[in-house]
């Protein structure tokens, strides 16, 4: 009798074994950390959590853009020119001939202080202003020869740069950085649209 109670107690354990053994293994994996995409780490955020990453993202926006114009200016600087006047010729290169207040407008500058830029690379000989053949006090703005050369040697020297500051980034991740800059972008105009039309 002894042994047949040994026996049905092990045929027991093992059932109890056998039984617990999921109920184990479902606690065990209850209690290991789950890998979450972004969306759901940022959406078990509390509102303070997700206020602070936005202020960080945006000192991060800030610093990105203001370290890459001073490494810019630093990098075209054996030529000579300025990322100001570097803008104004790509966007000359663009639309040759834009009346002067127009580029102000793209440029997003004062017309006094693009008048100064404008008036540097005219002095160099990359610009002359012309009167407008409708509005005689109105000016256009011309590349010349020599501008154009220029640009095609800052054309190539941007690539190298841009190569250099998104060389760490596989192809895709630039398209989705674009992407991505591109809908902020939007969304700033819109708010800065709706806070003009109030």
């Amino acid at each position: 009798m002894a042994v047949t109670r040994v026996g049905q107690n092990n045929s027991a354990a093992k059932a109890n074994s056998k039984t617990a053994a999921p109920a184990r293994d479902a606690k065990a994996a209850a209690s290991k950390p789950k890998k979450s995409s972004g969306n759901e780490a940022s959406a078990g955020k509390t509102a303070p959590d997700r206020s602070r990453d936005d202020i960080r993202l945006s000192f991060l926006i800030h610093d990105v853009s203001r370290m890459r114009r001073a490494a810019y200016n630093q990098f075209i600087k054996p030529l000579g020119i300025t990322r100001e006047k570097w803008w104004v010729l790509a966007n000359l290169s663009r639309s040759d001939g834009m009346m002067q207040t127009q580029l102000a407008d793209v440029l997003e500058v004062g017309k006094a202080s693009l008048g100064d830029v404008i008036g540097s690379l005219e002095s160099a000989g990359l610009v002359a202003r012309r009167a407008d053949p409708a509005d005689k006090r109105a000016k256009r703005v011309f590349l010349t020869p020599l501008a154009q050369s220029l640009i095609k040697r800052m054309t190539a020297m941007e690539v190298q740069f841009n190569d250099r500051v998104f060389g760490k980034l596989p192809p895709g991740e630039r398209e989705k950085l674009f992407e991505t800059l591109l809908t902020i972008k939007h969304s700033i105009a819109q708010f800065s649209a709706e806070q003009n039309a109030e």
